[in-house]
């Protein structure tokens, strides 16, 4: 990551929107927004999944779960062409 401080805003940012729509504050949706942030460039849900199993158990759910809410509060952008599998990238 490349300032500690942006990140941690984009933290407390996803942090309130969970709260404020009642979902739960897992150690799994941090992960995987932590390895969203990390990633430069584009990057689809099952590629995201396969670079976490060596260090966090995460389901692919699970990943599709929280792009969802990334997308939701404005942290990620989906990119759909055609029938291709989705690509998202970071939006802040």
């Amino acid at each position: 990551m490349k300032e500690e401080g942006s990140y941690e805003k984009i933290k407390e940012i996803f942090t309130e929107f969970l709260k404020n729509n009642h979902h739960r504050k897992t150690p799994e949706r941090y992960a995987i927004l932590e390895r969203v942030y990390e990633h430069e460039g584009h990057f689809n849900a099952e590629a995201l999944y396969n670079a976490m199993q060596n260090e966090y158990r995460v389901s692919l759910a699970t990943v599709y779960n929280t792009l969802e809410l990334l997308l939701d509060c404005n942290l990620i952008i989906k990119h759909q062409f055609g029938q291709q599998e989705a690509q998202y990238e970071k939006a802040f």
